[in-house]
């Protein structure tokens, strides 16, 4: 008979432990603990994404309910909500930023290609704003009546998993962000039109790296060249440009390249703009539309973890939910890498939460997920007989002395 701990403790096994308490000693995050380990807590919040858990009563509970599988989890018991709050509100939420980029690493040796033929690396780039009460959330406004943060995110194609995120308040704008991101050489970088800083633009093309977005309608720009564009298919334009705005500096030339394409889906002109000179101008829009898929990202962030509400109001609990859920999403995905099935991220998100604590080998399951257990060998059923018969002899006897006793 095969034995395996609960699927929820198999997933916390590809986290070292070993690593996890260096992290924790680089950070100290336990400076002044008592009794409640950083790994407590990890586990707790972690739940709290897997479970769909929306409070710290329904954290604690949940955890006290499976008292007997918790051992696998590496708990002693279940925390109590005031120790957890506690936890959430003062241990340093980097500590979570450290376990992500850990996780990431090895993440990363599952990643497929991103789909094109070139072989250049395709980041996308973009934030989603995460809004809050005011009243509950006073040191995150955003405007006078609503609170926010935002997260900054760069997505990569190649297994479409987070290379790099960020928090900040709602009012920070994402070009300020970007201007901090170093990329490699080559690289090729998808952002829309909220990221347009032509300074920006100017230091990606010194460094190399290649950018596709959306052009915005008021730009004022002159024409150098005109491209022949094929007969077939969406390519209206192809142009090589330079923009006013830069060349009125007079410290360097900037010349880009404009495409008109056709958007039959939606019956409307799309106009590109990228320092990139040699892939077809289909590519270019093809490479654009595949930017959707951080919008994906962002939706299956919201929709199957807990990001939208909070269990603690402090800046350094919220901090440390949202790294727990982008933990959780990377697990998520690279179950989905691993599998031989067909899952989609929502789907498997809402399986893995009725089976957390069920006994069953996680890498049978996601490969098969609708198939019964294997069954149990003679032996085992033997001694499953046995113990039951034992036990109803048990009883019996108990039984008899009551009554004789009465």
């Amino acid at each position: 008979m095969i034995r395996v701990s609960s699927i929820f403790s198999q997933m916390l096994q590809l986290f070292s432990r070993a690593e996890f308490q260096a992290t924790v000693r680089e950070h100290k995050a336990e400076r002044h603990a008592r009794g409640f380990t950083c790994w407590g807590q990890f586990v707790a919040m972690l739940f709290c994404q897997l479970a769909g858990a929306q409070s710290l009563r329904e954290i604690c509970g949940g955890l006290a309910a499976s008292e007997g599988k918790l051992r696998h989890l590496g708990l002693p018991d279940a925390p109590r909500r005031s120790t957890l709050a506690y936890a959430n509100e003062h241990r340093p939420w980097q500590l979570y930023q450290s376990v992500f980029y850990q996780l990431l690493a090895r993440c990363r040796s599952v990643a497929g290609s991103h789909g094109f033929r070139f072989k250049n690396k395709l980041l996308s780039l973009d934030a989603t704003l995460i809004e809050l009460c005011a009243t509950i959330f006073d040191w995150a406004q955003y405007r006078r009546t609503k609170g926010a943060v935002k997260l900054h995110l760069l997505l990569d194609h190649e297994g479409l998993m987070p290379s790099y995120a960020v928090v900040t308040e709602g009012r920070v704008h994402e070009s300020r962000i970007a201007r901090t991101l170093r990329f490699e050489p080559g690289t090729i970088v998808v952002f829309d039109r909220g990221y347009n800083d032509y300074a920006w633009f100017d230091s990606l093309d010194q460094d190399g790296v290649f950018f596709v977005t959306r052009m915005k309608e008021n730009t004022d720009y002159g024409v150098l060249e005109r491209r022949p564009v094929p007969e077939r298919g969406g390519v209206k334009r192809d142009e090589i440009i330079f923009l006013y705005k830069v060349a009125r500096t007079g410290q360097r030339d900037l010349f880009l390249r404009r495409i008109e394409f056709w958007d039959e889906e939606h019956q409307r002109i799309l106009v590109f703009l990228t320092n990139h000179r040699h892939f077809a101008a289909s590519t270019i829009a093809r490479i654009y539309k595949s930017r959707w898929q951080i919008e994906l990202f962002f939706k299956a962030l919201k929709q199957n973890l807990r990001i939208k509400t909070f269990v603690g109001t402090s800046p350094n609990a919220l901090q440390t939910q949202i790294w727990t859920a982008l933990i959780a999403l990377l697990l998520l995905k690279y179950l989905q890498l691993r599998s031989r099935f067909g899952w989609s991220l929502s789907n498997l998100a809402a399986l893995l939460r009725q089976q957390l604590f069920v006994y069953r080998d996680l890498w049978l399951w996601i490969d098969q997920p609708f198939q019964p257990p294997p069954m149990l060998t003679d032996a085992a059923q033997q001694m499953l007989l046995f113990a039951s018969t034992n036990l109803d002899s048990t009883n019996d006897n108990l039984n008899s002395q009551t009554m004789a006793t009465a």
